[in-house]
């Protein structure tokens, strides 16, 4: 499995507490106050009394092999969130064993849950900090194959930065559009950043509910890299296409080659009680299943973050109430609850989900909402 950091980290000792629990927030804001407002966090009936950990496996498969509810997992080691923002500790070849006893998950090895006296060994470990090398075979908590193209290109451009970035005017003479290794040159202010990917703004993308424009999904079309800096006010930046996946002309768009994003997360249920809207379905198609990507209508600006999961709903049909008057009021059935968003990558006003389990087809318009 691709892996975006080798370095060496600090992460938790697995001297795991019994962590199923039900709690309320009365307040929200903190991390720790969002880490409290997970549903309860149920075990199958038919959970197995162990797992032996398989290269593919993500901490999500894991957990649905245990619980109702895979995402509320971190809830089950009994770790806090700031414990396991970076999850890399389970790798394949590992053993999660169920202890019915304490009513959680542990690493162990194969073949304890059925010991002839019935216990779990005990794995004593001293409650600090330790320091492990991140290998590259370490699970992801989501598939990282199905996101990997979502982190590296900008894909959503906000209509702030889409007036403010800088934008190519020209090409090399001779010249209509540019491909790897041609000149191509650049009007705007560069913030001192010297790599940029070029996109051009796509499609609109409008808000369900009050047709406002969030933004724009934009085509990615290559990395370009600045060879001359503008020497004079009125003068023109040049830079030459050190990567092309479509050619480059006037009035494409650039933006600072972003950071790698990790693709590991923390799956948590947002700070404060939220409902969004499914904007779109990536690639302009109208309907979504299983392990494909949506925009929805809320980002940082409503307290969305990386990890936040959603459950999405079908809106309930309006109907007539076959023993009441003509002139009687429609009557609401219930949104119906059909699957599970994860949100892995948010802007200010929009976010991009990965959507999970679903019984149904996900659709523009469906709300989205904090777990129940």
């Amino acid at each position: 499995m691709k892996k975006f950091s080798t370095a060496f980290r600090a992460i938790p000792a697995l001297a795991l507490a019994s962590a199923l629990c039900t709690v309320s927030a009365t307040a929200a804001g903190t991390q720790d106050q969002q880490a409290d407002q997970f549903a309860t966090c149920a075990f199958r009936s038919d959970a197995p009394d162990q797992h032996r950990v398989v290269k593919g496996d993500t901490l999500w498969d894991i957990s649905g092999r245990f619980l109702a509810h895979p995402w509320c997992w971190p809830q089950v080691w009994g770790l806090n969130r700031n414990q396991i923002r970076d999850p890399h500790w389970i790798y394949p070849g590992q053993v999660i064993v169920f202890d019915r006893t304490a009513r959680r998950l542990r690493l162990g090895d194969a073949g304890t849950a059925g010991s002839a006296s019935g216990a779990l060994p005990e794995i004593r470990l001293s409650p600090q900090t330790r320091i492990e090398a991140l290998g590259p075979q370490a699970i992801a908590s989501i598939p990282a194959g199905a996101i990997e193209p979502f982190l590296t290109e900008p894909l959503i451009v906000e209509q702030e930065t889409l007036a403010s970035s800088p934008r190519v005017v020209a090409t090399a003479e001779g010249h209509i559009s540019a491909g790897r290794g041609d000149k191509v040159f650049v009007r705007g202010d560069l913030k001192g950043e010297t790599s940029f990917q070029a996109y051009r703004p796509a499609r609109p993308l409008k808000d369900p509910v009050t047709n406002d424009i969030l933004g724009y999904e934009s085509a990615y079309l290559g990395v370009v890299r600045l060879d001359r800096p503008a020497r004079a006010e009125n003068e023109a930046h040049r830079f030459v296409v050190t990567t092309s996946r479509e050619e480059i002309g006037p009035g494409a768009h650039l933006l600072p080659v972003p950071k790698r994003l990790a693709t590991n997360y923390v799956p948590h249920a947002p700070a404060t009680a939220m409902e969004g809207r499914i904007v779109s379905v990536y690639g302009g198609l109208t309907q979504a299943g299983r392990n494909n990507v949506v925009v929805i209508n809320r980002g940082t600006r409503d307290g969305i973050d990386p990890g936040t999961v959603l459950h999405l709903y079908r809106l309930g049909r309006m109907i007539k109430d076959p023993q009441a008057g003509p002139d009687q009021p429609l009557i609401k059935l219930p949104d119906e609850n059909y699957g599970t968003l994860f949100v892995f990558r948010v802007f200010d006003k929009l976010s991009y989900g990965l959507v999970m389990q679903v019984t149904d087809a996900v659709r523009i318009n469906d709300p989205v909402r904090s777990p129940e």
